[in-house]
């Protein structure tokens, strides 16, 4: 068993932590949440400062939840280490590698398909929900990653687990013509899939999408065309 490291002695405190330097304006900010006997916060927190020394980062707040409980609340934190860079929150032992390139991605507004793919495949589902609910991209990142050939199985029962929850709200409905283009996806299951997400958007402009289905060469497309109308004729 790993024994307890002790924190080590952080930069200049603020309330707890603020550190600045001089770098790029489109570098993100960093905050990462740690605890007096985590094993792994040390080389976390060593990794981030070599990030904000070379400019990766502009600004690194530190905060101990044992003496900031409020700041753990804040965040919905129940573990450490914990570390936000811009918009992505990251939990766990990482990398000075791994932490440069989120904090790349967010300072070139991109990754955000990579975080959700991260966040799915760690099952936590109601992380991605609110980020795809409170984010104006979100919806886009996810369906782009709903498309790619390559994601895998346990990725895309977690998008159809999403779009389950998500059943008959506005956010589906205004991703109708995005999910009825997917319904001409070269892959049958995509176009299956796209198919049932549309019965749940409850709207009945989702037929025209729906409907030319019912002629698909795949059979199991057409069976799924066939209940998604149903679904839409209950409403």
């Amino acid at each position: 068993m790993s024994r307890p490291q002790p924190e080590p002695a952080p930069p200049k405190r603020q309330d707890e932590t603020t550190v600045t330097m001089e770098t790029a304006s489109n570098a993100p900010d960093a905050v990462m949440l740690m605890g007096t006997t985590c094993p792994y916060c040390p080389a976390v927190l060593k990794a981030l400062q070599s990030l904000l020394d070379s400019g990766h980062i502009d600004t690194l707040e530190t905060y101990n939840i044992e003496e900031h409980p409020d700041i753990a609340r804040k965040y919905g934190v129940r573990s450490v280490p914990w570390v936000r860079i811009g918009e992505f929150e990251l939990e766990g032992l990482r990398s000075e590698k791994e932490l440069r390139e989120w904090a790349e991605k967010a300072a070139g507004g991109s990754g955000l398909s990579d975080w959700l793919q991260e966040q799915l495949g760690s099952g936590r589902i109601d992380a991605t929900r609110e980020r795809i609910q409170s984010d104006a991209n979100g919806m886009s990142a996810l369906l782009d990653l709903f498309e790619h050939p390559d994601t895998e199985l346990n990725i895309r029962i977690g998008i159809s687990a999403i779009m389950e929850e998500l059943e008959g709200s506005e956010l589906l409905k205004a991703n109708i013509g995005t999910l009825g283009k997917l319904t001409q996806h070269e892959e049958a299951r995509v176009r299956g899939d796209a198919c049932h997400y549309l019965s749940l958007s409850h709207d009945p402009s989702a037929r025209n999408w729906i409907e030319p289905l019912l002629d698909d060469p795949d059979s199991d497309v057409r069976e799924v065309a066939q209940d998604s109308l149903a679904i839409l004729a209950d409403q």
